[in-house]
């Protein structure tokens, strides 16, 4: 799975082999930042928002399933309302299945710490929210997209309190979404177990599977999970 690469090591060959490399997952974490070209300049990225979005329309040409994820940053320093709307406006073209979003803050000895026009934080907080509610809409329309769809499940080793409640184990999909599934109780799929099941509902941050699994598929690290347990 790849996580966090800089756009400019993102080229048509790296696509390629993601498409047609088996161990490879359906998901890309790519890192925009911003949707402002000058906001993205300050930050010395490197690239414009124009090409972030030629590199996302490539990677799709080629490999049309997969998921993207992204890390964005309100309130640089210089950032204005255009600006804040420049990211809206790339949200909307990329459509990220999830956003990890951050409010700047100044850290001393950064270049960003002494740059002027410094935003306020309340108006830092006000764009925060605003980006958040707006992100989680378009996550949950891409989430609705994938009901009914056959996945394959890569079991976690935790089990949260509202799974345990309803009798379900949660893992992660090919595309990296959480998944909490039903299992058959004298079969309980264990950490490290591939699970090929069907989405029946869809959430922003989550999908979950009504029916039973239709395929568990035993792993060495699974084997190796219950080797340790004993």
């Amino acid at each position: 799975r790849y996580v966090s690469p800089h756009p400019k090591d993102m080229r048509p060959d790296v696509f390629d082999a993601m498409a047609e490399t088996p161990a490879v997952c359906e998901h890309l974490h790519y890192p925009l930042q911003s949707g402002s070209d000058a906001v993205l300049a300050a930050m010395h990225r490197g690239y414009t928002a124009a090409k972030y979005l030629a590199l996302t329309q490539a990677l799709r040409a080629s490999r049309p399933d997969i998921a993207l994820t992204t890390d964005i940053i309100v309130g640089f320093p210089g950032e204005t309302e255009e600006d804040f709307q420049a990211t809206l406006d790339v949200m909307s073209a990329a459509r990220f299945t999830a956003a990890y979003t951050f409010q700047y803050s100044k850290r001393p000895g950064t270049p960003a710490a002494i740059m002027p026009n410094q935003v306020e934080p309340e108006i830092i907080g006000r764009r925060y929210t605003y980006l958040h509610q707006f992100q989680e809409k378009i996550s949950f329309e891409e989430s609705k997209k994938l009901i009914g769809r056959e996945v394959e499940v890569l079991i976690g080793d935790h089990v949260g309190r509202r799974d345990e409640e309803r009798g379900r184990v949660a893992g992660r999909s090919e595309d990296f979404h959480l998944v909490h599934l039903n299992f058959d109780p004298s079969a309980r799929p264990r950490p490290g177990d591939l699970v090929r099941t069907v989405i029946t509902e869809a959430a922003p941050h989550h999908l979950v599977a009504e029916g039973m699994p239709l395929s568990v598929e035993e792993t060495a690290g699974s084997r190796a999970a219950e080797t340790r347990a004993h």
